[in-house]
Formats: C-alpha cells, sequence, structure tokens
C-alpha cells in the first residue's frame, strides 16, 4: 500500500459532517492527543518499569497516521508530497547524513 492509497482509505472514515476548517482543527489536535499517547506508553516503560507495550504502540501509531492523512487532506495535499517534501528538507540539512554539528548549527 502506498501512502496515498492509505490516505484514501483512511479518509473514507473521516466525518462527513466536518467543514474543510473542522478538518484541519481535528487533525491537528488529533495528532497532538495520539502523540500523547504514544509518548505515555514510552514513559511507562523508562520512567515506570513497565514492559514496553509494543502492540498498543504500533496502535497508537496508526491512530497518528490517520490525524496526519486528515491533516494533509484538510490541506488539499496528499501524504507524498507531504513525505517528499519532509525528505528534500532532510536533504538540504544533512546531506550527508546526519551530523550532530549540523543539527546544532542549524540554519
Amino acid at each position: 500500500m502506498t501512502v496515498n492509497e492509505y490516505q484514501q482509505l483512511a479518509m473514507a472514515t473521516l466525518n462527513g459532517n466536518l467543514n474543510q476548517r473542522d478538518i484541519l482543527i481535528n487533525g491537528v489536535m488529533g495528532l497532538c492527543g495520539e502523540a500523547g499517547e504514544a509518548i505515555d506508553i514510552v514513559k511507562k516503560h523508562l520512567a515506570q518499569g513497565h514492559a514496553l507495550d509494543r502492540e498498543h504502540l504500533i496502535e497508537e501509531l496508526g491512530d497518528i497516521a490517520w490525524y496526519l492523512a486528515e491533516t494533509a487532506t484538510a490541506l488539499e495535499v496528499d501524504l507524498d508530497e507531504v513525505f517528499s517534501r519532509n525528505i528534500e528538507k532532510l536533504k538540504k540539512r544533512y546531506p550527508d547524513g546526519f551530523e550532530y554539528d549540523r543539527s546544532r548549527q542549524r540554519e
């Protein structure tokens, strides 16, 4: 499955009563909420001695992907473009791969 296919399939479950503004708001808020759920799983593992709940974390990553797709949809952009733009930015920032000095002295 490609990311654009994922976006299309995931958005079949989008609330059809939302307007574009509300889709954007819901998408960004959902990203924040699901990222919080993901970090809570990792926090319990690292700070509270729980076993890493890998399956639950994978589920939360899926939820993050859904809200990312929703946010991109609100912006009328497909995920392939979002991902491609990110790679181009990373290539400019780290043309030879990650470097500590470049990460500390970003423009």
